[in-house]
C-alpha cells in the first residue's frame, strides 16, 4: 500500500486539478475501435474457418501468411507514424489520417475475401494461388488501414495531460473495442444464415458470407470515420506541435522510441500477453467446434458467437472495475489483477471445454475478455505516461513513433502466435476433412490453450512491476513540462 500512498502526495505543493473531458467527445473517439477491430483483427480471426476450414488451404500455409502480413507492417506502421508526427495542416496531424484512410479502410475491407473456391487447387511455386492471394491483398489493404490506426491510436495520447483522465480516455474506448469486437465473433456465425447454406447438404458458403459481411461493416467504418474527424479535435496541436517546424527523422526517432527505458518494459508486457494469447486463439474456435461441438461447424459457429458475447461481457464489466483498482493501487497494480484474471481464464479452459456442459466454456471466455480489454486499456494509459517521459528527456512529442511501434510489435506477436497456432494444429495432427478429430489432436489442442497464455501472463506480471512511472512521478513530469512548455 505504500506506493498506493506515496502516489496520492502533492507534488512540489502544487495539486493538479482533474482535466475531465466531455463525456461525448470520449464516446465519439470510441467509435475508432471498430475500424480497429474489423480492419486489423477481423481477418486473423476468420482465416482460418474461411482458409482452412472452407478452402482448404493447410493450416501452416494460414498461420504464415498471416505471419507475413504483419512482417509488411514492420515498414508500413512505422511510416505512417513518421507521415503523422510531421504532419502540418488546418485540421492538424491526425485527422486528416483519420478522415482519409478511415473512408477508404471501409470501403476496401471486402477486397481481402474476393478470391475464387476454384483457385484452391491451383499451384504458383508450389503453393497454392489462395496463399498469394492473402499476401498480395493485405499488401494493398495494410498500408491503408495502418494510415488510421496509427494516427487514431496516437491521438489517443494527446486527448489529456491528466493522469487519471487518460485512464477514463482509454476504459471508454476499450469498452468500446469490445462491443464492436463483437462484430468479429458474429462473422463466422452471420454466414450460418440459411442464404449461404448449400443446398442438399449441411455445409455453407463461408466464403460469400465473409463476402457480404465485410461490405456492410466496412460501410459503417467510413461513417465511423467522419464523425471522429468532425467530433474530436488535436489537444496538442496548437499549442505545442504547430512550433516545431523541424522535421523528425524517421531513423533517429525510432532509435530515440526505441531507447526509452519504461517503453520497452511496456512493449515485453504487450508482446508476452499478445503472444501468449494469440497463439491459442484460433485453437480456441477448433476445441470448441472439434471437442465441444463434437466437430459439428454450425453448432461451433454458434457457440463462437455466444463465447464472443461472454467476452464481450466480461471486458464490459473488467474495464470500469480496472479503472477504479488503477486509481486505488495504482496502473501497475492494476495489470496485475487483469493479468490474474487471465490466468484463471486460460489455465481454466482445460477444465470448462468440455462436451457434458457446453455453457461452461462462455465462463472462461467472459475471464478473457476481462483480462484483455482491462490490461489494453491500462497498457495505453501507461503509454501516454511514457510519451510525457520521453517529451521531458528529448523535448519532442512523439505520439506517431510511439504508436507505431507499439502497434507493429503487439501485432508482429498477434501473427507469430497464428503461425504457432499453425504449427501445432498442423504437429497435432488436424484433418480439415475429418469431422472427428484423433483423440491425440484433440488432446494437445486443449493443452497449448490451457498451458502456452498463463507462460506470456506471468512474463507480462515480472515486467509491468518494473516499470517505474508511479502517479506522483507522472505528476512531477507533468509540471516540469508544463514550466517549459505551458499548460495544453
Amino acid at each position: 500500500m505504500q506506493e498506493a500512498k506515496q502516489e496520492d502526495n502533492v507534488v512540489s505543493g502544487k495539486k493538479h486539478l482533474r482535466d475531465r473531458l466531455p463525456i461525448p467527445t470520449k464516446m465519439f473517439y470510441g467509435l475508432g475501435t471498430a475500424l480497429d477491430m474489423w480492419g486489423l483483427w477481423l481477418y486473423p480471426a476468420v482465416a482460418f474457418a474461411v482458409f482452412n476450414m472452407y478452402l482448404g488451404i493447410e493450416p501452416w500455409l494460414v498461420g504464415l501468411a498471416l505471419t507475413l502480413i504483419r512482417v509488411f507492417d514492420a515498414v508500413v506502421d512505422p511510416l505512417m507514424g513518421w507521415l503523422s508526427d510531421n504532419l502540418r495542416s488546418k485540421h492538424g496531424r491526425r485527422r486528416p489520417f483519420i478522415l482519409i484512410a478511415g473512408i477508404l479502410s471501409g470501403l476496401c475491407l471486402p477486397i481481402l475475401f474476393l478470391v475464387s473456391p476454384s483457385w484452391s487447387g491451383l499451384k504458383f511455386l508450389g503453393v497454392s494461388v489462395v496463399f498469394w492471394y492473402m499476401l498480395l491483398s493485405n499488401m494493398i489493404y495494410i498500408p491503408i488501414i495502418s494510415a488510421f490506426t496509427v494516427p487514431y491510436n496516437s491521438l489517443g495520447a494527446e486527448m489529456s495531460p491528466c493522469y487519471e483522465e487518460r485512464t477514463s480516455v482509454m476504459s471508454y474506448r476499450s469498452m468500446a473495442q469490445k462491443i464492436s469486437e463483437l462484430g468479429n465473433f458474429y462473422a463466422l456465425r452471420f454466414t450460418n444464415l440459411a442464404w449461404f447454406l448449400i443446398p442438399g447438404t449441411d455445409q455453407k458458403n463461408t466464403l460469400l458470407g465473409m463476402q457480404i459481411y465485410t461490405s456492410i461493416l466496412g460501410v459503417v467504418m467510413a461513417i465511423f470515420a467522419i464523425i471522429i474527424f468532425f467530433k474530436v479535435k488535436e489537444r496538442y496541436y496548437e499549442k505545442v506541435v504547430v512550433n516545431v517546424h523541424k522535421k523528425i527523422s524517421i531513423l533517429s526517432g525510432l532509435g530515440e522510441t526505441l531507447r526509452c527505458q519504461p517503453f520497452r518494459k511496456m512493449m515485453v508486457v504487450g508482446a508476452a500477453f499478445t503472444l501468449g494469447t494469440s497463439m491459442v486463439g484460433s485453437l480456441g474456435y477448433y476445441a470448441t467446434v472439434f471437442y465441444v461441438s463434437s466437430g459439428n461447424k454450425i453448432l461451433g459457429d454458434n457457440w463462437q458467437f455466444w463465447m464472443g458475447m461472454a467476452f464481450m461481457i466480461g471486458g464490459l464489466i473488467g474495464v470500469p472495475l480496472h479503472a477504479t483498482l488503477a486509481h486505488r493501487i495504482g496502473k501497475r497494480r492494476a495489470v496485475v489483477v487483469a493479468c490474474m484474471i487471465g490466468i484463471c481464464g486460460y489455465g481454466g479452459s482445460w477444465f470448462l471445454y468440455t462436451p457434458h456442459i457446453q455453457w461452461l466454456q462462455t465462463i472462461a471466455s467472459s475471464l478473457m475478455g476481462m483480462a484483455a480489454a482491462s490490461l489494453w486499456m491500462l497498457h495505453s494509459s501507461i503509454g501516454a505516461d511514457i510519451i510525457d517521459y520521453d517529451e521531458l528527456n528529448t523535448g519532442k512529442r512523439r505520439e506517431g513513433s510511439f504508436t507505431a511501434c507499439a502497434s507493429y510489435i503487439l501485432k508482429l506477436g498477434n501473427s507469430l502466435g497464428y503461425y504457432f497456432s499453425g504449427l501445432i494444429l498442423t504437429w497435432a495432427g488436424f484433418t480439415w476433412k475429418l469431422k472427428v478429430q484423433a483423440p491425440e489432436t484433440i488432446f494437445w489442442i486443449r493443452a497449448s490453450l490451457a498451458s502456452l497464455p498463463v507462460a506470456g501472463l506471468i512474463l507480462a506480471i515480472i515486467f509491468v512491476l518494473r516499470v517505474r512511472l508511479t502517479k506522483q512521478r507522472s505528476a512531477e513530469i507533468r509540471s516540469s513540462l508544463e514550466e517549459r512548455r505551458g499548460t495544453v
